[in-house]
């Protein structure tokens, strides 16, 4: 499997610092807000956001993981960290690692429908442009075109040490 390096944990981390920036300029008259990660490597991505920008303002954030069969969404209900309270009149952003089909991130959206959310933003740190869903990220570290055939593969397991590859 030929792997072709797309971004380096440099390149990650300027990508989530203009990512955090993005988050907290659509939310800055806020008091909370609520961030929740796909589990894997959206959780990985929500918890470097939170910390990123709990280093660059003042909002208060809550972290929160969404677990779901990313392969068969339907097979399991999704499950959330957050309570019913916690929603009430937030903006909530949902993050994934990569945006390539569409389904994950619009089965995670579908969790938040019948919340009393203020807001619901989605953040992915690579967007593939394949989405075979009507959903769409709101903010995006990096906008790539593959072909079907590709894959974007993330490794973020290693602080310091990620990277992101296309096979």
């Amino acid at each position: 499997m030929n792997q072709i390096e797309i971004l380096n944990a440099k390149q990650i981390q300027q990508k989530l610092n203009r990512l955090a920036y993005e988050v907290y300029e659509n939310n800055f008259s806020e008091k909370e807000i609520l961030i929740a990660g796909i589990s894997g490597n959206g959780y990985a991505v929500a918890k470097r956001l939170e910390e990123i920008l709990k280093t660059i303002s003042p909002l208060k954030t809550k972290l929160g993981k969404i677990s779901l069969n990313k392969e068969n969404p339907l097979e399991n209900k999704p499950e959330l960290d957050f309570t019913e309270k916690d929603f009430n009149n937030k903006s909530v952003i949902l993050v994934d690692d990569v945006l390539n089909s569409g389904k994950t991130l619009i089965y995670a959206v579908k969790v938040f429908l019948d919340k009393p959310v203020k807001r619901l933003n989605t953040v992915v740190l690579v967007d593939r442009s394949h989405t075979r869903y009507p959903v769409k990220a709101d903010f995006v570290g990096l906008s790539l075109s593959t072909t079907l055939q590709e894959h974007i593969v993330a490794d973020l397991s290693k602080k310091g040490k990620e990277v992101v590859y296309l096979t």
